[in-house]
């Protein structure tokens, strides 16, 4: 009884030693191993960590065995590891990286440091057109991918396509993505309510080998896009006529012109941030995610 008494004595005192420092600590940390764990998981740093796991592992059996040779091998290949380690996840720290400088406080900021009235109705506009004439490509079966640019500059993705800088329409989208036509291939990229550049190349994605096999060139492009960048990528299959959205490495199917310009009403149009509550539930019966 004496033992169990000390036990939970013990214990009480160990609570009774906590500070505020020490629950802020413990919060951070398992926010960071949670992370941790979303960031490896169906990736390919998944296989490396159990790569490492098992090289530790067997530096235990090692000590434990006195495999004096092992012992040393293997330390000097865990002073080296953090380097290495850096190294081989430098796509998943790199992603990290730019998540973390994309706030939800820049997130909707798609008009620099002004937020007029002029501009709310020139994107309103914008997104009309492109919902226009997705839903025309998509009756046609025309291939087409439109990308609104957010906070993240697409610099590298405009300078290999043609600078247009022209107002949206359904009838100039149309003349852009109608096939053999020079500029039908590439993507368009919109910046502030305007046509950018037409034909440009998008980069691949970065966990190729796990996405759907039945998913095109399109549809690939446009998740490696969303992974390197906070673009939203509008993809209209050449195939089906299907039209899909990809945002943050993710791809969701089956929009309609309604709720293609819901979504991206909510996404891109500031005074209409507030009702993403109310129209989540529509979105969530309307699409189905298809996950990288």
């Amino acid at each position: 009884m004496g033992a169990v008494t000390d036990a939970l004595l013990s214990v009480w005192n160990v609570f009774k030693s906590i500070r505020i420092s020490d629950i802020i600590d413990i919060i951070i940390l398992t926010f960071l191993i949670y992370h941790g764990i979303l960031l490896i998981r169906e990736t390919r740093a998944q296989q490396l960590v159990k790569g490492i796991l098992f090289m530790i592992a067997f530096y235990l059996i090692a000590v434990f065995l006195r495999l004096q040779t092992m012992r040393y091998l293997l330390k000097l290949l865990f002073q080296w590891g953090i380097l290495a380690i850096i190294i081989l996840f430098q796509p998943e720290f790199r992603r990290i990286l730019e998540k973390m400088g994309r706030t939800r406080f820049t997130r909707f900021q798609i008009f620099g440091s002004s937020e007029d009235e002029n501009n709310i109705i020139k994107m309103r506009e914008c997104i009309d057109a492109v919902c226009e004439a997705s839903a025309d490509l998509s009756s046609t079966k025309t291939g087409a991918l439109i990308i609104f640019e957010r906070t993240t500059k697409l610099g590298e993705q405009i300078a290999t396509g043609t600078v247009l800088n022209c107002t949206p329409s359904a009838a100039v989208l149309g003349n852009i993505f109608f096939p053999n036509t020079p500029l039908h291939d590439g993507a368009v990229i919109l910046r502030d309510g305007n046509i950018l550049a037409a034909g440009c190349f998008l980069p691949k994605p970065q966990k190729e080998e796990l996405i759907d096999k039945q998913l095109g060139s399109r549809h690939r492009a446009a998740i490696g896009m969303s992974e390197n960048s906070d673009a939203i990528v509008i993809v209209v299959s050449e195939e089906t006529g299907a039209i899909s959205v990809a945002e943050n490495g993710e791809l969701t199917r089956g929009y309609t012109k309604d709720s293609l310009k819901k979504m991206l009403m909510l996404s891109l149009v500031p005074e209409s941030s507030g009702e993403a509550a109310k129209e989540s539930s529509f979105a969530g019966r309307v699409m189905s995610k298809w996950k990288k």
